[in-house]
């Protein structure tokens, strides 16, 4: 049995009685195969897509108070998100003083919003038991630089971050 055969295989698809057609792609391993499904066989996969699709999504859940979010991410550092989600914020909050602005800094191993918005100290507690966040130009942050010593080491992993960062969605004013 070929490479390619062996990728169907594992793929779910035999070629054994599939009556469909198949052709190698430019002489490389690779295989198209078109093939017709029964009635129960489709029926079976659309179930099991179902199943697999309703346990693996996360459950979106609104930030309360929060219209519209805007998320500056990148999976390399040091390529400017912080400075990036400062400009803009401040240039959403200039633009139009009606709105509030909030900027939330969830890096948690080396928060720099705290420094670039020049805020210092660590947010109140309101009656609710929610934090307050610092507000500066106009835009009111959050971020993991208020909760812990900028000289103390984050080492958190895993639950602990993404605890960390549900307290800072969901447990602010």
């Amino acid at each position: 049995m070929g490479s390619w055969q062996r990728l169907l295989l594992f793929g779910g698809v035999s070629l054994r009685g599939a009556g469909g057609a198949c052709a190698p792609l430019g002489g490389r391993r690779a295989l198209v195969c078109r093939r017709q499904l029964s009635g129960s066989e489709n029926e079976t996969l659309k179930q099991r897509r179902t199943q697999v699709m309703s346990r693996g999504l996360p459950k979106q859940k609104p930030i309360e108070g929060v219209k519209q979010v805007i998320v500056v991410a990148s999976g390399k550092g040091g390529v400017g998100k912080s400075t990036t989600a400062v400009n803009l914020a401040l240039a959403l909050a200039a633009n139009d003083s009606s709105k509030a602005i909030g900027l939330l800094d969830v890096d948690v191993y080396g928060p720099s919003i705290p420094k670039m918005m020049n805020l210092k100290g660590s947010p109140e507690l309101s009656q609710s038991n929610l934090m307050r966040p610092l507000l500066n130009y106009g835009v009111a942050c959050m971020s993991m630089g208020f909760l812990v010593e900028e000289t103390a080491p984050v080492v958190w992993r895993g639950l602990m971050v993404m605890s960390a960062i549900e307290k800072l969605l969901r447990q602010v004013l």
